[in-house]
């Protein structure tokens, strides 16, 4: 039978705290699952609506502080799904996104 370790919540005062029945993260064991980010300032609870390269980086910001409370970095990560509303705005969003993934996308 399978067994694995206990999980762990994962929660920062320096990303949005959850607003419903959910964790900002998991830890199972060598697994991190980290909650979709909205561009919302944990600090002020103002939420950037407008530019997309500042929505990005707020979102991406909120993503590193989760991922680093967890014992993580950035170049850690496998995986992002990445939700735009309007794809005009894909290689603004794909520019910030790059200066936090760097060498090693997920």
């Amino acid at each position: 039978m399978y067994s694995m370790s206990p999980k762990k919540i994962i929660l920062t005062d320096k990303a949005p705290a959850p607003v419903g029945p959910y964790s900002q993260a998991v830890k199972a064991g060598n697994f991190l699952y980290v909650a979709g980010q909205i561009p919302a300032n944990s600090e002020t609870g103002e939420i950037y609506r407008g530019d997309i390269k500042v929505a990005t980086k707020q979102v991406c910001e909120n993503i590193k502080a989760i991922v680093e409370a967890a014992g993580y970095t950035l170049q850690d990560v496998v995986r992002c799904r990445v939700y735009l509303k309007d794809m005009n705005e894909f290689s603004d969003m794909n520019e910030i996104f790059a200066q936090y993934f760097g060498d090693s996308p997920p």
